[in-house]
């Protein structure tokens, strides 16, 4: 078969997509603790290799062709991609591996600081089986929500384009969930040091993935028009979302900040992803000054309601999915003069499907998150010691700290932790680290300061 700019195309949004990912471990990285960074980007690097091991073997097979209960696809019947040989089908493999790894590595912002690696590296492959793959099948690979799903011949197929129940939804449910279960960080919304640490990472991320995000939205586009809509509704939605979320946040705040800037365009790039190819351009405006504000809102109720939701996953990528996907309901536009959302005529069918489909995934996400993530805990235990979380992550996992100040940098060289903690700490050369029990350091924490060397 002849290689068609359709195909490049393809290829290109692939790679856009998977740029998204090591764009995330920047915007997670820059948005925790100096002490946790190399941590926080390290659990988005590794979904990028186990993902796409998950995927060539029986992730990709899983969603679609003949499935069971229209719920999943059958894992062997593509096993190692076996049986698919045309360039195209192997591009769209591609393209979907890319949504699997992001899916998964959206959910570790939420419990940054004080996962175990190892429980993130049993729990990913375990979640994408389980978890996305069926939920991907059940929208975009003929189960519940298609045309011809259980669901969709009574409600109507529900439009989720680029994935807003399938990634969003999907990722926010699971990262509340695991919160839950793995507890608050020692010190959550007392200590001053959760802040970032470095905000011009946490706007490279957003800007690399706004960049992804037009091959994450536009890699299917049918027609140039199509496309074309995709492409502007990307650009037009967190625009909105970031003005939405700077407004919220000088009357509520006082000041607008560059974070809030970060996050508002991450908001309404979460808010557009289902709708997409299914709006008009003024109203991915509205949707996304909507999400942002919303979105704004949302992240201090973690405060409120005592959850430590660290990077605030459940308060832009579950909140803004939901948004997203329940407003197609009401601004979906016709389809060749036919249907449409509760503001184009379409009366409430729109409506229904979409409020169905976002009900169903948080429920399916919910549930097997919670089986799957109580498991790992109940076994091999998925938080990290109180003295490993003091200490730093980077440096009690990983052997590594992500800046070198003179005192307590490491790339590679590591004194063991036990050592660290009774007091045995290096007393020369630059690899010097203050002990961990110090009546300096404990002096440091009782004041709510950390030492450069934790």
């Amino acid at each position: 078969m002849e290689l068609t700019a359709g195909h490049v195309w393809l290829m290109v949004a692939a790679a856009l997509v998977l740029f998204m990912t090591p764009g995330l471990a920047f915007f997670y990285g820059g948005m925790t603790r100096a002490k946790a960074a190399l941590n926080m980007m390290m659990m988005s690097f590794i979904s990028i290799g186990i993902v796409s091991v998950v995927w060539v073997l029986w992730g990709y097979s899983m969603t679609g062709g003949d499935g069971f209960l229209q719920m999943v696809g059958n894992p062997f019947a593509n096993f190692g991609l076996e049986g698919i040989t045309e360039p195209d089908g192997l591009i769209l493999v591609g393209y979907g591996a890319t949504f699997a790894i992001i899916t998964v590595a959206l959910i570790s912002g939420a419990i940054a600081d004080r996962a175990k690696f190892g429980a993130w590296t049993v729990f990913v492959p375990v979640w994408v089986t389980l978890v996305y793959c069926p939920l991907a099948y059940m929208v975009w690979g003929g189960g519940l929500f298609g045309e011809e799903g259980a669901i969709g011949q009574a409600l109507g197929p529900a439009i989720d384009f680029a994935g807003g129940t399938v990634v969003h939804i999907n990722a926010g449910v699971a990262a509340l969930i695991l919160v839950l279960i793995i507890g608050n960080r020692k010190g959550f919304g007392k200590d001053p040091n959760h802040r970032p640490h470095n905000i011009p990472f946490v706007m490279l991320g957003a800007a690399i993935l706004w960049f992804g995000w037009f091959g994450f939205n536009g890699g299917l586009a049918a027609t140039a028009e199509q496309g074309g809509l995709i492409w502007v509704n990307t650009l037009a939605a967190p625009a909105a979302a970031m003005i939405g979320w700077l407004i919220t946040e000088r009357i509520r705040d006082g000041h607008p900040t560059s974070l809030g800037a970060a996050s508002g365009v991450v908001a309404g790039l979460v808010a557009i992803t289902p709708a997409c190819a299914n709006v008009s351009p003024v109203g991915a405006l509205g949707l996304g000054l909507v999400a942002g504000a919303a979105s704004a809102l949302a992240v201090g109720l973690k405060f409120r309601w005592g959850f430590d939701d660290s990077l605030d996953v459940v308060g832009v990528h579950l909140v803004s999915g939901i948004i997203g996907t329940v407003a197609l309901g009401f601004i979906a536009l016709p389809t060749d003069g036919v249907g449409g959302g509760l503001f184009y005529g379409g009366g409430l069918t729109q409506l229904w499907a979409q409020l169905a489909a976002a009900g169903i995934a948080i429920a399916y996400s919910a549930i097997l998150t919670l089986l799957i993530a109580l498991a790992i805990h109940k076994t091999m235990g998925f938080r990290v010691s109180q003295e490993q979380e003091a200490v730093g992550v980077d440096l009690s996992l990983h052997a590594e700290t992500a800046y070198e100040f003179g005192v307590g940098g490491h790339g590679g060289s590591f004194q063991p932790l036990h050592e660290l903690i009774k007091g045995n700490a290096p007393t020369s050369g630059t690899d010097a680290v203050p002990a961990a029990g110090t009546a300096e350091q404990k002096s440091d924490s009782a004041s709510g300061k950390e030492s450069v060397g934790a």
